[in-house]
């Protein structure tokens, strides 16, 4: 959905009729009230490609942390697997 999309307009306002006052105060009269037009969500701008490659440096450093954590799990699994086989390496698919 286009954000910047115009909302179509609401009906026209319409009062409540009033009670008949006094006829030598006339109250002014008061426009109607403008109609309620939702601001649209604000869309921050595109990130300058310094700022990209910085939280690209940033996502790629923790995606290298998961990687190491990971890796000794899998390296953790296969000696468990090694001391339960009575000391031979399990086979991998590499």
């Amino acid at each position: 959905m286009n954000p910047y999309m115009m909302y179509p307009p609401y009906p026209p306002y319409v009062q409540a009729p009033q009670q008949p006052s006094q006829p030598a105060q006339q109250p002014a009269q008061q426009p109607p009230a403008a109609p309620y037009y939702p601001l649209p969500p604000f869309i921050p701008p595109p990130p300058t490609p310094e700022q990209e490659i910085e939280s690209l440096e940033a996502y790629k450093a923790e995606i290298e942390e998961e990687l190491k954590g990971i890796e000794a799990r899998i390296k953790e699994l296969r000696e468990s697997l090694a001391k339960e086989s009575g000391g031979q390496p399990p086979e991998t698919g590499k």
